[in-house]
């Protein structure tokens, strides 16, 4: 079997895939730590699949396409079957229902991205990326989940709550930017992107990771706030523009 270019980055999507498998099989197991853990991993194999296919210049559709069935297993699968094995197994029938949102709504989120695509570059993402989606819920877990006593009651409340949010988000229309690539041109164009990536690393590596879930926060409220900035703006010039259209000259009386 002959080995090609397009080998490299391919591994590194299986290795996503995998990762992603063994978020669930933990999960299963109420190792609910070590499934969060396998996430992150599986997000450091999907960025690492873009870089490789970058630098041996085999990007192609079967790459787009075998990165979007690993992510709906590692991004929407796994997290989705972690939050209801680790909390909304209470709630029943609802909790079920809750919980397979972050797999649905994921899938669906990346079938509009791929059929959207022009090119394999872009600037921003639209609606909120199903790996931020699937981190927050594992930095969250992190964060709060204790073995034994599991999620404080405030957690345990705010989780479903999490849930319904990320699921719409990946399905907006709101606006998330992109990682930018490190070359010398991209530092230039966008270096508060890069000064922020930076910080960011740092802050979580002192924090031993528990910096995490605020800062996947931060990213999505960002977004949110931007959106509704931009929409206010348009709003209001759109009054402005229709009172302009519709103002009434005012009628002369002659003495």
């Amino acid at each position: 079997m002959r080995v090609t270019r397009a080998f490299v980055p391919s591994l590194f999507t299986v290795l996503n895939m995998f990762c992603g498998f063994m978020s669930i099989i933990n999960a299963s197991r109420q190792e609910f730590i070590a499934a969060s853990w396998f996430i992150i991993l599986a997000a450091g194999f999907d960025s690492l699949d873009g870089v490789m296919a970058r630098i041996t210049k085999s990007t192609s559709d079967f790459g787009v396409q075998i990165d979007s069935l690993s992510d709906v297993v590692s991004f929407g699968a796994a997290p989705a079957f972690l939050v209801y094995q680790m909390s909304l197994w209470t709630m029943g029938g609802l909790g079920m229902l809750l919980s397979s949102l972050l797999m649905i709504f994921g899938g669906l989120r990346l079938a509009r991205f791929n059929v959207q695509l022009v090119g394999f570059d872009k600037d921003h993402f639209v609606g909120l990326p199903i790996p931020v989606s699937a981190l927050t819920v594992a930095s969250f877990t992190l964060n709060y989940f204790v073995p034994g006593p599991g999620l404080p009651p405030l957690a345990a409340t705010l989780l479903p709550w999490m849930v319904v949010l990320l699921g719409l988000l990946m399905v907006s229309k709101v606006r998330y930017d992109t990682l930018p690539k490190v070359s010398r041109r991209a530092i230039k164009k966008e270096p508060w992107k890069f000064i922020f990536g930076v910080l960011a690393v740092v802050v979580v590596m002192e924090t031993g990771g528990t910096a995490m879930f605020p800062l996947f926060l931060l990213f999505i409220a960002l977004g949110l706030v931007r959106w509704l900035v931009t929409n206010i703006r348009r709003w209001s010039s759109g009054s402005a523009k229709f009172a302009d259209e519709n103002a009434v000259e005012p009628t002369r009386i002659d003495p």
